[in-house]
């Protein structure tokens, strides 16, 4: 395939997500209409969509092959670290926006299932390509982006389209009251709370597609439905983004006053608690409030579940280091919570419920808060 040949790749593109079942046709015909290479950066940070490969630096100039495969591949494009500095240089700080990968935009626009003529608030204009492909849709879209440069250079892509959502700089969370009342509110950035005046600027029976991630690591597509003051609805499979900045966690492994750390045994396999494609993991997230999971596959072919308090560089830590053939596993603790003992009664408590799936968990939003349930809005399991 030529690299003068975008239409190609497009179509290459579109075909392979559709016979994935990833894709329905709607979108599919947005997708075509808006090519995404006119929403990619010349130089950025290719990232794999669901860890099939490491990530590397795509330049269009001195490596134009390689860029173009990487526009059309299920990818994420990042496009800016740490809110201004050059997004392919990977030393240069965290991802802070980026060209969603095609796959994950397509499933979060299925679940928004955004109607012609609908009123769409859309937090995170990013590259403008989902603004895009909503508004070839046929919705009337209100793109909120809290970057300015990010905006610009989002308004200049769409100008090349032709596309014409309103584009607002401003701080999502807050939505944008002058345009409310909306049927759609589709977020390209993650919550770890909904904020309650997407709820609020939403109609009796509007939609809120949102990527939620209470903690590091720990994110699930989210579709609430708005009835009067709140707004309820269930999981929808694992979506991990960058936060919403005005939410942003700090949460980091740091195993400070090792030698003071208690060390025990324990027989559950740490793998069974951070199994993916399990309702373990959100379990952990419904009882374990304020804590992250993070599984790393070491090289001699053990593995850890390192544990952490979010936004607390000095709190509580604990591991649990699974080994090949053990009878039992290593715990290591730390602080005034008992991380690992958290996990451990959180995981007991999921299996005495059946081992319910991440599907079969749902929250409800209001003014007060949130609340976590389990099969049904009445059966809470935690207040968020």
């Amino acid at each position: 395939m030529s690299d003068d040949d975008p239409a190609a790749r497009n179509h290459a593109m579109i075909e392979a997500l559709r016979a994935a079942g990833r894709l329905n046709a709607p979108i599919a015909a947005a997708m075509r209409a808006v090519p995404r290479h006119l929403f990619a950066p010349d130089a950025g940070w290719f990232s794999p969509d669901h860890g099939t490969g490491p990530g590397r630096a795509v330049h269009r100039r001195s490596a134009p092959a390689d860029w173009w495969a990487a526009v059309y591949a299920d990818g994420s494009l990042i496009t800016q670290r740490d809110d201004g500095a050059a997004a392919a240089d990977a030393a240069a700080g965290p991802p802070t926006s980026s060209l969603s990968a095609p796959g994950v935009v397509g499933e979060f626009l299925e679940l928004l299932e955004a109607r012609p003529r609908d009123r769409v608030l859309e937090i995170g204009t990013g590259t403008g390509w989902t603004a895009a492909l909503l508004t070839e849709l046929g919705a009337g879209v209100v793109s909120v982006e809290v970057d300015p440069a990010v905006a610009d250079q989002a308004a200049a892509n769409l100008k090349v389209t032709g596309h014409a959502p309103r584009l607002v700089v401003g701080d999502g969370a807050e939505g944008w009251p002058p345009g409310a009342p909306y049927d759609r509110v589709h977020a390209t950035a993650a919550v770890a709370r909904v904020p309650y005046p997407w709820v609020e600027q939403s109609r009796p029976g509007g939609v809120i597609v949102t990527p939620w991630q209470p903690a590091p690591g720990q994110g699930y597509k989210l579709r609430l439905t708005v009835s009067g003051p709140r707004a309820v609805g269930r999981f929808h499979g694992p979506a991990g983004f960058m936060m919403l900045r005005a939410q942003r966690m700090t949460g980091r492994w740091n195993p400070h006053h090792a030698a003071e750390a208690d060390a025990s045994r324990t027989r559950l396999d740490p793998r069974a608690v951070a199994a993916p494609g399990t309702g373990a993991p959100m379990a952990v997230v419904a009882r374990c409030p304020g804590m992250a999971m993070m599984p790393v596959n070491n090289d001699d072919g053990s593995f850890s579940l390192l544990l952490f308090e979010v936004n607390a560089p000095q709190g509580a830590w604990a591991s649990c280091d699974w080994e090949p053939d053990a009878d039992d596993f290593e715990v290591t603790q730390y602080g005034d919570r008992r991380l690992w003992n958290e996990v451990q009664d959180a995981f007991t408590w999921w299996i005495d419920q059946g081992a319910p799936g991440a599907d079969r968990f749902g929250l409800t939003v209001e003014s007060s808060g949130e609340r976590l349930w389990l099969d049904r809005p009445a059966n809470a399991v935690v207040c968020l």
